[in-house]
């Protein structure tokens, strides 16, 4: 079959990328999509089971560090587009590891972005390089109500922000050098379904059902701004399809909390649905030493992207946390072969070690 557009996803078996594969699979029929995913410990191929077997989806396991096999990707597929979701995310790890931070974000960045460059030929009609990128990039804001704009300076703290925003200066470098379409969005904190549960709010949800603690880093004070998953999906969607090539877009939620208060909204919805009386896990609190490097506020201004693309977020942010806590709360074979390592070994015997 001829298809309209080939895009490859790369990370499309964590968390977000999952999300976005699956809405393209199914929205787009005419559309091949190459789910590109190295199997680390956040890629799950069980995030995509309902697509799997839809004659429009393609799974490749790669390293996006791998230049020989980016480069035959792109040409085995006839790949037009590309939205760029890999990397590592997990600030905890970037601090113990910062040097695989290094390689994946921007070695892995830059290496798509040769073999496109190398795959396009300076036939750039039609292509585009899209990268995902956090509003980490930008440093941490005070408590006065200021917010990210996409002029915000970058700042970064960590070794995971700084990784990405160096990511995000070689794909507008690229832009700027050789002419190549690209467009980059940072987006604020994710939560929903299928996230790797060493981040706050699947962590949290498990714990409370098997009455752990939750470890909560200083006093709990540090704000962010929360996004559904699918909202941000949807995002990327009508930004790849109608965002200007060049340009960049932030994403957020309009939806500050500070992480106690969500904390405590957790063990409430979580405590409802499984029938305990309201506050029985608030025990459960335990307040640990701060991050190293924790950043104090982020907070994304998202008006340019409602104002020029029309898109806001659908769910109000305790529709979303129900969403949520049940999503967890009826797929604990989900969360149990995730938090064992199962998977993992599964793959392994798959797909070998490469």
């Amino acid at each position: 079959m001829d298809y309209k557009r080939n895009i490859l996803i790369t990370g499309g078996a964590g968390f977000i990328g999952s999300h976005v594969v699956r809405l393209f699979v199914k929205k787009y029929p005419d559309y091949r999509i190459v789910n590109l995913d190295k199997l680390t410990y956040a890629g799950n191929l069980a995030n995509l089971q309902d697509v799997e077997h839809a004659p429009n989806y393609v799974f490749e396991r790669a390293d996006i560090c791998d230049y020989p096999r980016m480069q035959a990707i792109l040409r085995q597929y006839a790949i037009d587009g590309i939205i760029h979701l890999a990397a590592e995310s997990h600030v905890d790890r970037s601090i113990k590891d910062p040097f695989t931070f290094a390689k994946t974000n921007v070695l892995g960045t830059l290496t798509l972005l040769q073999a496109a460059k190398e795959a396009w030929e300076g036939a750039f009609e039609g292509k585009l390089f899209y990268h995902i990128s956090t509003d980490e990039v930008y440093g941490a804001l005070q408590f006065d109500g200021t917010l990210f704009t996409e002029e915000t300076k970058y700042a970064p703290h960590s070794p995971y922000s700084a990784s990405k925003a160096s990511s995000d200066h070689f794909v507008r470098a690229f832009h700027d050098t050789y002419g190549m379409p690209t467009l980059v969005t940072n987006c604020s904190n994710n939560y929903g379904p299928y996230q790797f549960p060493e981040k706050l709010i699947p962590l949290f949800i498990n714990n409370i059902r098997h009455n752990k603690p939750l470890p909560v880093y200083g006093k709990g004070e540090n704000v962010r701004d929360w996004l559904y998953v699918e909202d941000h999906a949807r995002a990327i969607d009508l930004i790849f399809h109608r965002g200007r090539v060049a340009d960049t877009y932030n994403i957020g939620g309009f939806n500050e909390w500070r992480n106690i208060d969500l904390i405590k909204v957790l063990i409430k919805t979580v405590d409802r649905l499984l029938g305990r009386p309201e506050g029985a896990s608030d025990h459960l609190i335990t307040y640990v030493t701060d991050r190293q490097g924790h950043d104090l506020r982020y907070a994304i201004d998202s008006r340019k992207l409602q104002r020029e693309l029309g898109w806001e977020p659908s769910l109000q942010f305790e529709e979303g946390i129900e969403r949520t806590v049940r999503w967890y709360l009826d797929n604990q074979p989900w969360l149990d072969q995730v938090t064992s390592g199962a998977y993992q070994q599964y793959y392994e015997k798959m797909y070998g070690n490469r």
